[in-house]
């Protein structure tokens, strides 16, 4: 017999999994991406030097919808996302991208340098190079948006 590590997340996981089949027989269909639970999905690493965040973020339309703060070990990505097309409610059979604000604040593995943070948006990713220090500083973060 196999031991499986305790994962406390794999029972939300499976209740996830049971609202998606319960809800997915509705008209419109539930969506996780488009609910109130929906929140964008960041990849970080480091290098030796520095600390990297990714994450995928269609739809925002200009350098305004975006604001990133950085501080400690902190880094905070918010914004908006524009609905792209108008459709009326009636005639919607299925929403799944999703529209609206949103707003993530995760630890970082090292405190960062407020100075020579980059961020940069290109085709729907967001990309933010950050130097680690050994001091700590709040600051706001310029986007270079293409």
């Amino acid at each position: 017999m196999s031991l499986v590590p305790y994962d406390p997340f794999r029972q939300l996981a499976n209740i996830r999994k049971e609202f998606e089949r319960l809800f997915s027989t509705l008209p419109v269909a539930f969506n996780w991406e488009n609910s109130p639970f929906h929140q964008i999905n960041i990849d970080i690493h480091e290098s030796d030097t520095e600390v990297i965040a990714i994450c995928d973020l269609p739809g925002i339309e200009n350098k305004e919808d975006l604001h990133i703060h950085v501080e400690d070990e902190l880094l905070s990505i918010g914004g908006t996302i524009h609905t792209m097309h108008e459709v009326k409610k009636e005639s919607m059979y299925r929403q799944e991208r999703y529209s609206g604000s949103f707003h993530r604040t995760v630890t970082l593995p090292s405190p960062v340098s407020g100075e020579n943070i980059k961020a940069v948006y290109k085709n729907g990713v967001l990309e933010v190079r950050m130097v680690k220090t050994s001091k700590k500083k709040k600051r706001r973060i310029d986007i270079d948006f293409n």
